[in-house]
């Protein structure tokens, strides 16, 4: 599961980047709490034990929505994680900047080191 997942996180090395990760093996089905977090959020259980027809029209229909153009202001205030995950990094050593607030909560953004 760990190289299926390494793999898996290839596919999107930037926050600009898209793409399709096909897991066409039963034993994923049966081990999906082992893959990462972010990719157990994306999964849609309407997505998974797909036919081959049904895989490829789900493909086809996202690829033709993300070659549409958008403005960068649309992706604004967009994050996966969630307050914990955000500190967590901090602990971690990862540098925290406050960028405003949202409710009674602080928005903040995460710069990690490569």
């Amino acid at each position: 599961m760990r190289h299926a997942a390494q793999c898996l996180g290839r596919v999107l090395r930037g926050k600009d980047d898209y793409g399709i990760m096909v897991l066409a093996d039963r034993r994923f089905g049966k081990k999906r709490s082992q893959l990462p977090k972010w990719i157990n959020q994306a999964l849609l259980e309407s997505d998974v034990n797909l036919s081959t027809d049904m895989a490829v029209a789900i493909a086809k229909k996202f690829l033709r929505t993300m070659a549409q153009p958008f403005a960068p202001k649309d992706q604004e205030g967009i994050s996966t994680w969630s307050l914990a995950d955000l500190k967590e990094h901090q602990r971690k050593g990862g540098e925290l900047q406050e960028v405003g607030e949202e409710g009674e909560e602080d928005v903040v953004m995460a710069n990690a080191a490569a």
